[in-house]
């Protein structure tokens, strides 16, 4: 796919980026919804990032920032302009994009649940937030000392990989 050619690939792209959007209860970040685009059609990251200025930029999505996240949402510019287009889509993909909506979004919400950030306070000394968040709500947040960029990498990685393990074992050991 050439960016600067065929127009109607290009609507697709952008309409497709609309209909999911539309789907959605709930703001979404940047790669949650890459996610959900790739899980329909095979496209570009650097392409997808245009497409997301672009639907921007005319005021049929909207960015801000919740809970430190970047994330993205359909305006109603976006939903009345999608009514208009979304015979632009093909019955294919619409049913492929309805299909495995769902799945791609519950583990999208899943991964997105599950954050963990580093705060370097000095060279040696790091802060490490692990966080588990359900219904946009924080539920679980713990706080944790690092002393170097390794160590910070270690409680990352295993607080994304493990914290359904982690988290009902700290709740356990709390209330014992």
């Amino acid at each position: 796919m050439k960016l600067t050619q065929d127009g109607e690939i290009l609507a697709e792209n952008k309409v497709l980026i609309l209909y999911l959007l539309n789907k959605l209860d709930q703001p979404i970040t940047n790669d949650g919804l890459l996610r959900l685009v790739l899980s329909v059609m095979d496209m570009n990251y650097f392409y997808f990032q245009q497409f997301l200025l672009d639907l921007l930029e005319i005021k049929y999505i909207i960015s801000f920032e919740k809970e430190g996240k970047q994330v993205y949402q359909i305006t109603q510019k976006g939903i009345e302009t999608l009514e208009l287009t979304h015979d632009i889509l093909p019955g294919i993909i619409k049913l492929k994009a309805d299909m495995t909506f769902e799945n791609e979004l519950k583990e999208t919400k899943e991964q997105e649940s599950i954050t963990a950030e580093y705060t370097p306070e000095s060279e040696n000394h790091y802060t490490v937030t692990c966080k588990i968040n359900e219904n946009n709500n924080c539920i679980f947040q713990i706080s944790v000392f690092a002393g170097s960029r390794e160590e910070v990498k270690k409680i990352v990685d295993n607080w994304k990989e493990n914290a359904y393990r982690i988290y009902p074992q700290i709740l356990n050991d709390l209330n014992s």
